[in-house]
This record gives C-alpha cells, sequence and structure tokens, in this order.
C-alpha cells in the first residue's frame, strides 16, 4: 500500500469510528445520591414516602411500590423497555438507584440515554413535590 493510500485508509478508518462513537445509545449511569430535602417544616418518614409515591405516579407510566419505610421501587416500562429503581429516603434526603433492566443494553456501567431522562424526570418531580411540603 502506498503512503497517501494508507494515510487516505487511516482518515477514513477515523472517520467511521467518530460517527459511530456519536451515534451511541450509550451513556454513563446516572444515579441520584443523597438529594437534600427542602422541607419549609420538619417532615415525618411517612410524609416523606408517601410524597415520593405521588411524584411518580404523576409521571405516566411510572409504577411506585413502597417496599419499607425508606425504601420505594419505581418501575418504568415503554415500548418493550423496563426499568427498575430503588428510591431509598429518610427525612432528610433521598437517593434514586439503579435496580434493574431491560432491553437498555446496561453493562455495568453504561445504560441506554433514556434510562438517565427518566431518572432525571422522576428526580424533577420528586424535588417539586417535596419542596411542597
Amino acid at each position: 500500500m502506498r503512503p497517501d493510500q494508507f494515510k487516505n485508509a487511516l482518515v477514513s478508518v477515523a472517520a467511521v469510528a467518530l460517527i459511530i462513537g456519536c451515534v451511541s445509545n450509550l451513556a454513563p449511569l446516572h444515579n441520584v445520591e443523597n438529594q437534600p430535602i427542602s422541607a419549609s417544616r420538619p417532615v415525618s418518614l411517612d410524609e416523606v414516602g408517601k410524597t415520593i409515591i405521588r411524584a411518580g405516579a404523576s409521571i405516566s407510566g411510572f409504577q411506585m411500590k413502597q417496599v419499607k419505610p425508606g425504601l420505594i421501587t419505581a418501575s418504568y416500562a415503554p415500548r418493550g423497555l423496563s426499568a427498575v429503581m430503588e428510591i431509598k429516603y429518610d427525612t432528610k434526603q433521598y437517593s434514586i438507584t439503579y435496580k434493574d433492566s431491560q432491553g437498555l443494553q446496561y453493562d455495568g456501567a453504561q445504560i441506554h440515554k433514556r434510562y438517565n431522562g427518566w431518572v432525571e424526570r422522576l428526580d424533577s418531580r420528586i424535588k417539586a413535590q417535596l419542596s411542597q411540603l
């Protein structure tokens, strides 16, 4: 192979790799850790749990389940995909963490970008509802 052919082939390979990298549907897994609960008054564990459930249930398709005081699971299953998140909480803070998924290509570090959007939407609703306490 002549040097100019090698250079052209190398540029082509680099361009293809760049394009593939740009269209990847994977992103680093996003968990929400230790978000403070901003309430205008002291709140009970029961109030926080009910508020989190109400926040998640206000998003079409989300199923919220109280596992025990301080722990809720949120399930979402649109169009053949599914995700389960755990929401651990107390009267001062909450966290949303990955539990399980199907069809989202989770590899232990990265997951389909849609998952992160779902977590961000859930987090936003939870914050909004908790701020009204």
